[in-house]
């Protein structure tokens, strides 16, 4: 069996529809279980839905949703009522927000889980009109179960051998919804933004997949993003380490969280085009072989939040990085990189949210500095780092391009380096460290 996930710009018209459900017959001999996102642009046109109709607006963005999911059914000369018990449910539950005039993330997250919730309909619904039978799953009908961290829910533990014995026991092609699952109480919830990745991965580490596919609009992971460097080249393999600090840092062909149950079972991950199904993309696997290219990507992060910490208490103290540590934890707020001296501390967070709150609480142990609109810059490959001309050459190149770096963090496990540029350096950056290492 694999997993075959289309993300919203595969399945963004009736046209890409049309070119998905053909991809999946292709492969109905490897036994397909589909996975699909929200039609493209639909998860954001739900959010502003939500939270205008706590201030007693959104009657036209309802409408657009409604017009954008019936036109594609008319497109596709299917049955335009598919979809007309989930547009009414979703009626009822923005008439009910604009009547209490509130929302919070559990609603925010039923109100989001109707992309999904119509996608997965018309695209079963096409796949059986191209001759492959097929069905439509929500993903708590086939034991999806979550903890209650509403916008940012984990599965519980016995979710997997829930989808195991329900997705085994099928005689038709799941067409199931990414991105979302059901508390024990019944109460819908998310996996955060871009989770529909993570869904397919949970998935095919619970049904112990040959291949977890995920289907996207470029040809694979990328030497760089290629809309900042156009002669990026696909990357053909990558290991799972490797995908982890490209997903994290800023390549935006994989969730981050992706990765992480995969690597647990060994299933290969491969990142392919849609609208290049014929190309090989990228596979990510447990283990690659070392080849001539060592540096395998240049990614970049932007708006980027860096925080000095600077105490002469740190120096020779005991205990101070857990108080200093203990803040962000409090405000449950995750810090990307991280560079230490004897007497300082820099840090960077990649939002604004509890900012204030954090440094407030950080001036009561230390002087605190806090510098907005920076980048990461961050260059992977393993192997880095047993190759002593990687790290001046890196520099050497920023150098000659009058980039001024402001924070360096080269990871424990050897096969990333980390740095941090002026926001409006970033693309430079990235250019001309691409123009070194590809020449």
């Amino acid at each position: 069996m694999i997993i075959m996930k289309f993300g919203g710009s595969s399945i963004g018209n009736a046209d890409r529809i049309t070119n998905t459900a053909d991809i999946v017959k292709s492969n109905i001999d490897k036994k397909p279980v589909v996975i699909v996102s929200a039609v493209e642009g639909i998860t954001d046109k739900l959010i502003e839905l939500g939270n205008a109709s706590a201030e007693g607006k959104g009657n036209d963005s309802l409408d657009n949703i409604n017009k954008i999911h019936y036109e594609i059914l008319e497109k596709l000369e299917l049955d335009k009522s598919l979809v007309d018990k989930n547009i009414g449910e979703l009626s009822t539950i923005i008439n009910k927000i604009k009547n209490d005039k509130k929302i919070d993330n559990k609603i925010l997250d039923s109100v989001q889980s109707f992309g999904e919730r119509m996608s997965s309909k018309i695209v079963a619904a096409q796949l059986n009109k191209i001759g492959v039978k097929a069905l439509a799953f929500n993903a708590w009908d086939l034991g999806f179960i979550t903890d209650s961290d509403f916008g940012n829910a984990e599965p519980l533990k016995e979710t997997f051998a829930n989808l195991n014995k329900n997705i085994k026991k099928l005689s038709v092609v799941p067409v199931i919804t990414g991105f979302m699952g059901k508390t024990e109480d019944g109460e819908i919830t998310t996996l955060g933004r871009g989770g529909s990745d993570y869904s397919a991965a949970l998935i095919g580490s619970a049904i112990d997949a040959d291949e977890i596919q995920i289907w996207t609009d470029v040809d694979g992971i990328m030497s760089a993003d290629p809309k900042i460097v156009s002669n990026a080249k696909t990357i053909e393999r990558v290991s799972f380490e490797e995908a982890s600090e490209l997903s994290f840092f800023g390549a935006k062909v994989l969730h981050p969280k992706t990765i992480l149950p995969a690597v647990k079972k060994n299933i290969p991950v491969r990142v392919l085009n849609a609208f290049n199904p014929k190309g090989n993309g990228t596979s990510i696997l447990n283990k690659v072989e070392r080849g001539e290219q060592i540096i395998k990507s240049i990614t970049s992060k932007k708006n980027i939040i860096l925080i000095h910490v600077d105490s002469k208490r740190m120096l020779g103290a005991y205990g101070f990085l857990a108080r200093l540590f203990d803040v962000f934890y409090k405000y449950k707020k995750s810090v990307d990189v991280i560079s230490t001296s004897e007497v300082s501390v820099s840090m960077t967070l990649d939002n604004e949210k509890n900012l204030n709150d954090i440094v407030l609480d950080l001036k009561g142990i230390a002087d605190v500095g806090v510098l907005k609109n920076k980048a990461v810059i961050c260059i992977v490959g393993e192997g880095m780092r047993s190759i002593p001309r990687v790290l001046g050459k890196t520099f050497s190149t920023i150098g000659r391009n009058n980039i001024n770096v402001e924070m360096v963090s080269q990871g424990a496990s050897g096969i990333n380096i980390t740095f941090v540029v002026d926001g409006k350096d970033a693309e430079s950056a990235v250019k001309c460290l691409h123009e070194e290492y590809y020449k």
